[in-house]
């Protein structure tokens, strides 16, 4: 890439959609989010709806004028669980090309959690490891564990590489899916909280039978709008802010706080919480669910929460093609 030249990254989930613009050096300049809800009724229809696809293209139009705007000449978009799930999806992939022009790349569970833990990882120390990274989306969670080198003398990665984790999976568990499975009062009743919590943990049963490396984890890392949600709350922030979010340490007492007071407040109520979005107001108490359950399951007493994801991830493979 000639040098001073700007690169993007779009990434489609099930609940938002993201934009990251960066310098060629990696450096981010803008960061945007908007919720979307591309996956809402994907898990029991198996299609995405029109509505959906038209609210997350409105937003790419906006994403396409900022990226004009910053000068960017390389963007690579993806899109995750809901248009994994969806037998339709080139519905939304052929308009989204239109506006973006690029085609938005179909990521498996595998390859979107490499791309989140390399964004996770590439501003922390790879020798503190190794790290649990799970990253809580709308419809699907990664789980990637690493590096490889944890414990021991481990320098940042050459040029033209990634930190690589050494075991990653991804299950079907959102804040959107776990929601429209389960959470249907306002507020859930207890036995809807109890079957979704006891749903989660057979499924984290399963996490840590294909990656045994869960166990031996140092430090929970976590990542998206859930587990920013939740610290935003925790802090108390009245307008959103990055700064003090990001490496937030987040203690199992206070996300176990959190949780119990966003899943005992109706949604009227519920949208008043300082650090709280109106628009992920309906989803967030299946996301914090998600969370505790994590920390309650594998004993983790925090959770260090970042702001750096598969947007980095996905700006860091541009800078390494091979990557």
């Amino acid at each position: 890439m000639t040098p001073g030249r700007r690169l993007a990254a779009v990434d489609c989930g099930s609940n938002s959609t993201r934009l990251l613009v960066a310098e060629d050096n990696g450096r981010p300049l803008t960061r945007l989010m908007r919720i979307t809800r591309l996956g809402q009724g994907v898990d029991a229809t198996r299609r995405l709806q029109p509505d959906a696809v038209a609210r997350t293209l409105d937003v790419l139009r906006e994403y396409r004028d900022v990226m004009d705007s910053h000068g960017v000449e390389r963007v690579r978009m993806t899109a995750t669980s809901a248009a994994r799930d969806a037998v339709n999806r080139d519905a939304f992939f052929g308009p989204a090309a239109d506006v973006v022009g690029v085609t938005p790349e179909l990521l498996s569970g595998e390859e979107e959690g490499r791309l989140a833990f390399a964004g996770a990882v590439s501003d922390l120390d790879p020798g503190a490891g190794p790290y649990l990274v799970v990253d809580i989306g709308g419809g699907s969670s990664e789980f990637m564990v690493g590096p490889v080198q944890a414990g021991e003398a481990c320098p940042a990665p050459p040029a033209g590489s990634m930190i690589e984790p050494a075991g990653t999976v991804s299950v079907d568990l959102g804040c959107v899916r776990v929601t429209e499975r389960f959470l249907h009062g306002d507020p859930p009743e207890p036995e809807e909280l109890s079957q979704a919590i006891s749903v989660v943990h057979s499924y984290l049963d399963d996490v840590q039978r294909e990656v045994p490396l869960v166990a031996g984890a140092r430090r929970l890392i976590g990542l998206a709008g859930t587990v920013t949600t939740m610290a935003a709350v925790e802090i108390g922030l009245p307008v959103y802010d990055r700064d003090p979010v990001h490496h937030f340490d987040l203690t199992r007492q206070a996300a176990e706080e959190v949780f119990r007071t966003l899943a005992t407040e109706r949604w009227a109520d519920r949208i008043h919480n300082p650090g709280l979005e109106e628009a992920r107001a309906d989803v967030i108490v299946g996301g914090a669910l998600i969370l505790v359950t994590i920390m309650r399951h594998f004993g983790f007493a925090s959770c260090l929460v970042s702001e750096a994801d598969i947007l980095d991830g996905l700006v860091l493979s541009q800078l390494y093609p091979a990557a």
